[in-house]
């Protein structure tokens, strides 16, 4: 496994673990500043709008495991994309969890600092009971 492949893995993984401590400003970092988030059935949007609705989402706790099915840095090393599994459960204050489970792709760019930032995302996850 590559330096880069490490490191983008180990985006994921503080993804996951900043979302699950609700820790918004950590995933917020690991993003673009143009970062663009495709969901089902919503408009394409960006960090600005994922900031409001982490903070609208402040009080839900959230358990996530991701799985990485394909991981590939392109040619150049400055793009890569990571295919993956993710299942979240978000339990609310009211103590109803949803779980929500499916696919993702994920683009990511080599900041010119080294770091790798998440830059498109695709996310397919849907409801499950």
């Amino acid at each position: 496994m590559s330096d880069d492949e490490r490191a983008i893995r180990a985006v994921v993984a503080r993804w996951m673990e900043a979302s699950a401590a609700g820790d918004t400003k950590t995933v917020l970092g690991l993003m673009t500043d143009d970062v663009v988030f495709m969901t089902v059935s919503r408009e394409p949007f960006g960090k600005e709008a994922f900031a409001k609705t982490s903070d609208a989402q402040r009080n839900v706790r959230m358990d996530g495991r991701s799985d990485i099915r394909e991981l590939e840095v392109l040619p150049g090393r400055e793009w890569a994309y990571v295919r993956n599994y993710i299942t979240v459960t978000a339990t609310p204050p009211d103590g109803k969890p949803t779980r929500r489970e499916g696919w993702t792709l994920t683009i990511l760019r080599k900041a010119a600092d080294g770091e790798w930032r998440v830059a498109r995302d695709a996310n397919l996850m849907a409801a499950h009971a």
